[in-house]
């Protein structure tokens, strides 16, 4: 399917992209109770996990720092899995963990493979 190498980068982009402003509505919810009413108060804890879907999925949906913004988002969805989800049951399906867990590995895969095209890091590389 040679058509498909093609588009390999723009697929990534749009991933990329995707993934980071999917996960940036997690943290307006929490902030702004937008786009529906979040959890109510927020503790120290809650209070970090928005910040870091709000902060990193912008990062990472612009490509800016997209390495460790990547890797921070992973790692707290990791941890929010476990915490939230993983004392309810072993498989994501019936813990409800299922879209946090893909989370989970979709930014452990953009932490690894960097920002790709359309991505301010570019602008920073060193030629």
């Amino acid at each position: 399917m040679s058509f498909l190498e093609k588009i390999t980068e723009p697929s990534y982009f749009l991933l990329r992209l995707m993934t980071g402003l999917l996960f940036v509505q997690y943290g307006t919810q929490k902030f702004f109770d937008f786009p529906k009413a979040g959890p109510g108060e927020l503790n120290p804890m809650m209070t970090g996990a928005a910040t870091i879907e709000l902060v990193g999925g912008i990062l990472v949906a612009i490509g800016l720092g997209t390495r460790p913004a990547a890797f921070i988002c992973s790692g707290m969805a990791a941890v929010g899995y476990w915490m939230m989800h993983g004392s309810k049951g072993f498989y994501p399906l019936v813990n409800g963990g299922t879209l946090i867990a893909i989370f989970c590995f979709a930014f452990l895969f953009i932490a690894a493979r960097g920002p790709g095209a359309l991505a301010i890091d570019n602008f920073f590389k060193k030629s």
